[in-house]
């Protein structure tokens, strides 16, 4: 049975009172060619459960916490614990369903099952109705996630008619139904006297590979926030990787100081959230004009839409920001694996060059060189720093670590996720999905905003969470998305677009 890896743990760990750590997509659907409710969403996932290990397994703990947990089958599984139902009263708007999905999304999952929900949202204006769906981060990255969402969905309006390869449940009540047993014995974690012998085994082996960590996360340490502005950092960094006999040249990063924004400082529990669509195929057209990928002109629009977020503030730091970009390094190997196989890359938003061409051009630049960096020797640093100290003393200090980071040394301002997807449209229960909105993680480390998009049928569909103590308008970030790819389509397309461009962003 699959262990958490420290990464996976990192995640139960950093979870308190002010902290879930789950990421979450919600879908806006088109029900009409099909039937798109409870009893139906029951029997798909029933259907398909077996093929997104995820949605099945729980965490054995190990005693005292002595070790990071294991994934076990859930013998007590009830789909009751996991799908629910709920109306939104009228008129049913956007703004009335982002309230009700905060909500939602401010609760942390139920440990003792598996660590899931799925949520239908009826009563949404033009009889649409809503699936907000949240896994645990221990569970999924951002890759296994789409990969979990995409074995629910369908291409055709009747996909979910036709016999599935999963066993048949037509005789059974959908709502108690249980894990097959064969998959069981396939998640059985060892029992207590193997985890408290693998306890001890790691812990007395622990100096070793925490050793080894900290030489790994050394040959990165002029990419690492907060360690990169220590004095002799690139220098240190060098000599790791001689020791470690990297021959890589690697690509010096630019400064990563962060600067103060009302967006760092520690969060509540309470969670705002906005969600909106910028057509691709315009963003796209501003990455081909200029020589640069889609990513490059998503974080551009999120640079321009902060600069002004902050300067409506009086708030704009003269520094550029700071963003963690997660990078997937899931492999083919690790496809089915529960858990989280990703690493970042940390890069300067030129938040401070008022020209929109110039900040433009210096994405492109900042971001070419962190790819080039990252595709000569992908950093496992994420990984490493969480594998330093043994696991009881991770799981002790990890909230109060993040809060004093929050406090007074934020290692970045903000998380900004681009999330590829299909370029088609997709079925849930015969309804057609009109859009996906990504919705992730906050905390005190990482600050109070979390903007995620992904790439869908045509558009590019932004999921943004914020703190209400340090963002105050969530849906004005949206307009000035907006405002962004208008004002880069004019830069660099020509005027003559404007007049047979719409940019259709949803702000309720």
């Amino acid at each position: 049975m699959r262990q958490l890896t420290a990464l996976d743990a990192q995640f139960l760990n950093v979870e308190s009172a002010t902290t879930a750590a789950h990421v979450a997509g919600l879908a806006i659907l088109d029900p009409a060619a099909g039937t798109v409710d409870r009893r139906a969403l029951a029997e798909l996932l029933l259907d398909r459960m077996h093929l997104s290990p995820a949605l099945s397994l729980r965490l054995a703990e190990v005693p005292l916490g002595l070790d990071h947990p294991y994934w076990a089958a859930d013998p007590c599984f009830d789909l009751d614990n996991h799908l629910f139902e709920m109306t939104l009263p009228a008129p049913g708007d956007d703004r009335l369903l982002a309230e009700a999905v905060a909500e939602l999304h401010a609760r942390r999952l139920d440990r003792a099952h598996p660590l899931w929900e799925m949520h239908l949202i009826n009563g949404l204006a033009g009889g649409r109705v809503a699936v907000y769906t949240k896994v645990h981060h221990a569970a999924i990255d951002g890759v296994s996630g789409a990969e979990t969402l995409a074995t629910l969905l369908d291409l055709t309006p009747d996909g979910h008619l036709r016999p599935k390869c999963g066993p048949s449940r037509k005789s059974r009540d959908v709502t108690q139904d249980r894990v097959p047993a064969g998959d069981k014995a396939r998640a059985e974690p060892p029992g207590l006297a193997g985890m408290l012998a693998g306890a001890a085994m790691r812990t007395a082996t622990h100096p070793v590979r925490a050793l080894q960590s900290v030489v790994r996360a050394a040959e990165d340490l002029d990419a690492i926030p907060l360690a990169a502005a220590i004095p002799g950092a690139r220098l240190i960094a060098r000599a790791a990787r001689v020791v470690a006999r990297d021959r890589h040249e690697r690509p010096e990063l630019p400064s990563l100081s962060v600067p103060r924004t009302p967006l760092n400082g520690p969060i509540s529990a309470r969670r705002r959230l906005s969600f909106g669509s910028l057509p691709l195929p315009d963003v796209r057209r501003v990455a081909r004009t200029n020589g640069i990928s889609v990513n490059d002109v998503v974080m551009t629009l999120c640079a321009s839409a902060l600069r002004s977020w902050l300067r409506e503030r009086d708030a704009l730091p003269a520094e550029p920001l700071v963003a963690a970009v997660p990078v997937a390094v899931r492999t083919a190997r690790a496809r089915d694996l529960v858990g989280n196989q990703f690493s970042a890359m940390v890069a300067p938003m030129p938040t401070n060059v008022p020209d929109p061409r110039e900040r433009l051009r210096a994405v492109g630049t900042a971001m070419s060189r962190a790819k080039r960096r990252f595709a000569l020797a992908p950093a496992t640093w994420p990984s490493e720093l969480c594998s330093m100290l043994p696991a009881p003393v991770t799981s002790l200090v990890t909230p109060a670590i993040f809060r004093l980071a929050g406090l007074a040394f934020p290692p970045i301002n903000l998380i900004i996720s681009n999330v590829p997807g299909p370029q088609f449209p997709l079925y849930l229960c015969g309804g057609r999905v009109l859009a996906y909105y990504p919705l992730s993680v906050l905390t005190d480390m990482s600050g109070g905003l979390n903007i995620t998009c992904f790439s869908y049928d045509g558009r590019l569909d932004f999921g943004i969470v914020a703190c209400p103590e340090r963002m105050d308008d969530v849906w004005g970030l949206l307009g000035h998305l907006r405002a962004a790819l208008d004002e880069l389509l004019d830069e660099r397309v020509g005027d003559e677009l404007r007049d047979g461009v719409r940019v259709d962003l949803v702000a309720g």
